[in-house]
């Protein structure tokens, strides 16, 4: 059994606060990353990290390589590329749910391996929702099959996503064997397809039908949002019974709470008596919040700043819902701190979150990744928030200028990178910069957007990161974990010992970033290698398979966070479609490990 050596249990007890954070997030996961590389480096005498070793993951291959993917994305999204996809499949899929299904998954899986699968599911939630919206199938539908095939497209290239990348990075760093560009794209390819088909069974029978379609609308009920309206002194209202009032509107609404006098009511009655200054939440539909702001004496809470009456929507403005990324500087901050009126030149009118009913004052309301607001803007906001790393618009990109002379530029640049880097010409980080010099020389994307396309949380996370596995390996706290996993194989052979593995790095990328999971896992996996006396490279590709499959939380994983909010999902729908999924790739990934590299 090895020893913990004091080292080794100061790495511990910062996995261990790490952990927490990264669950928890009391501060954003990009700030914790960067306290756990300070600490390192303040801790040196029993880490063994120095300066130098702590900010490496800076200049680390895998941190550059993932910031030029992300930039090489951006400029794929900006030829419009996407947009006459969409014109495309919906020619092909009409109504038919079981196509529009097989032409999304068929669309990302690919398309993830050629660009960052997080990058392919943002470009394609606005494409895949009014596919959905404009044929009759609830979004809901779609949507949570979208992420999971967009892991499963990642995992058939090396450049797929930014994990593989990074295992790329430990690989060659403890074995001395990098991922070349199609290491993995057999297995890859047989985990897709297993993957699929589950999607197009069994998952599509288990996703909910939370959204209801556009089309449907008309008979149905539309999707509903929260907002807060103050009664003031003149207000018509006044005096009336909730009971009252309610029918006197054109709409319906249901009153969820009543601020008088500081007194917080839910669920009020509706024999209650309207008086001049109640506050009230509310959850109706967009046509009718549309109608309420018509209403004289009436405000909306979450955009007033001043006494002044709020006018109805003018002519030139429009209500748009933007869903917030799960790195968005917006996070954290609230209606009122973000200060959108000024910021965005846009107003806050109402919040959805899920299927959640909050009993906050939505001014104090704290935003989450995948919250959707519903604003107010003018085209040319709506253009802009097109694109904002920070947020996604749900709804139609047709305003945006799209560069599309500039599309043969775009895709032969991204098929140049794959295609160097495949034949081994120069490294991946090597051709990807040289496509960012190539798609900014020509045009195709301007310098602010690139700097914009850039996921700062996401590379200050891996930056922070990285130092923790080599400060894991040093400090003997991977020889202690190791002994600790080998031990099961008193009672497993090898194959369930890799087995075992997997489903570990599988549990914990669930609740932590994947990158986080890769960096601690991997030094983890080649110790219990080393110590049975098989295929450490087996047991890497475990992790990095593994990592990627955050299919049970919708926090495991980024591209989960991009479509909780459109679809409107609860987090028992991820456990109960992505529980089984999760399983059953277990099994087919760890028997073709060992069919594919042997133990």
């Amino acid at each position: 059994m090895a020893t913990l050596t004091t080292g080794a249990l100061f790495v511990f007890l910062l996995i261990a606060v790490a952990l927490v954070l990264f669950v928890t997030e009391p501060v954003p996961i990009d700030v914790t990353a960067i306290g756990i590389m300070v600490s390192l480096m303040i801790l040196e005498p029993w880490t063994g990290v120095t300066p130098s070793d702590g900010i490496a993951g800076f200049s680390n291959p895998a941190t550059i390589t993932i910031l030029a993917m992300m930039v090489l994305s951006e400029g794929v999204r900006r030829t419009g590329l996407i947009q006459r996809l969409q014109e495309t499949v919906a020619e092909y899929t009409g109504g038919d749910v079981h196509r529009q299904l097989g032409a999304t998954i068929g669309i990302v899986g690919p398309l993830s391996a050629l660009i960052n699968n997080t990058a392919a599911v943002a470009v394609l939630v606005p494409m895949v929702n009014d596919l959905a919206h404009d044929n009759g199938t609830s979004p809901s539908k779609l949507l949570l099959p979208l992420s999971y095939a967009s892991m499963l497209g990642g995992m058939l290239t090396l450049i797929g996503t930014s994990t593989n990348l990074i295992a790329s990075s430990l690989s060659a760093e403890y074995l001395g064997h990098p991922f070349s560009m199609f290491e993995f794209t057999a297995l890859g390819a047989v985990v897709f397809v297993v993957g699929s088909a589950y999607l197009l069974t069994v998952g599509y029978w288990l996703a909910p039908s939370h959204v209801t379609p556009r089309s449907e609308r008309s008979t149905a009920t539309e999707e509903e949002y929260l907002t807060e309206l103050v009664v003031r002194q003149h207000s018509p209202a006044v005096g009336l019974s909730l009971r009252d009032a309610l029918e006197e509107v054109d709409f319906e609404a249901e009153v969820t709470q009543l601020i008088r006098d500081d007194r917080y009511v839910t669920a009020p009655p509706l024999s209650t008596t309207i008086r001049s200054g109640d506050v009230y939440t509310i959850r109706l539909t967009e046509d009718a919040l549309q109608a309420l702001l018509e209403i004289e004496g009436i405000d909306l809470v979450p955009s007033v700043t001043t006494e002044t009456e709020l006018d109805s929507l003018a002519p030139e403005q429009t209500l748009v819902g933007i869903v917030l990324t799960a790195g968005s500087d917006l996070i954290g901050e609230t209606v009122e701190s973000a200060n959108f009126t000024e910021t965005y030149q846009a107003r806050v009118l109402a919040v959805r979150r899920g299927g959640e009913i909050t009993h906050e004052r939505l001014t104090e309301l704290t935003l989450r990744p995948g919250d959707v607001l519903l604003i107010e803007s003018d085209p040319e906001t709506v253009d802009r928030f097109a694109n904002d790393p920070n947020v996604i618009v749900a709804g139609d990109l047709a305003l945006q200028q799209f560069r599309r002379s500039k599309l043969p530029i775009a895709v032969g640049t991204v098929l140049g990178v794959v295609g160097l880097a495949a034949v081994g010409v120069v490294p991946i980080v090597v051709s990807a910069l040289a496509g960012v010099a190539t798609m900014l020389a020509a045009g195709v994307v301007k310098p602010a957007e690139a700097y914009e396309a850039v996921q700062w949380d996401v590379i200050f996370l891996l930056a922070g990161v990285i130092p923790l596995g080599d400060a894991l390996a040093e400090t003997g706290g991977a020889d202690v974990l190791g002994a600790l996993v080998v031990s099961s194989a008193d009672v497993l052979p090898a194959i369930g010992v890799l087995g075992l593995f997997y489903l570990l790095t599988a549990l914990m990328t669930n609740v932590v970033s994947n990158q986080a999971s890769v960096v601690l896992l991997v030094p983890v996996a080649v110790d219990v290698a080393s110590r049975l006396g098989v295929n450490a490279f087996a047991f890497v590709l475990a992790v990095t398979f593994a990592a990627s499959t955050a299919f049970m939380t919708p926090v495991g994983y980024q591209t989960n966070l991009f479509v909780y909010g459109p679809g409107q999902y609860e987090f028992r729908d991820f456990v109960r479609v992505g529980g089984p999924l999760q399983l059953l790739l277990a099994v087919v990934t760890t028997v073709g490990i060992v069919f594919f590299w042997g133990l």
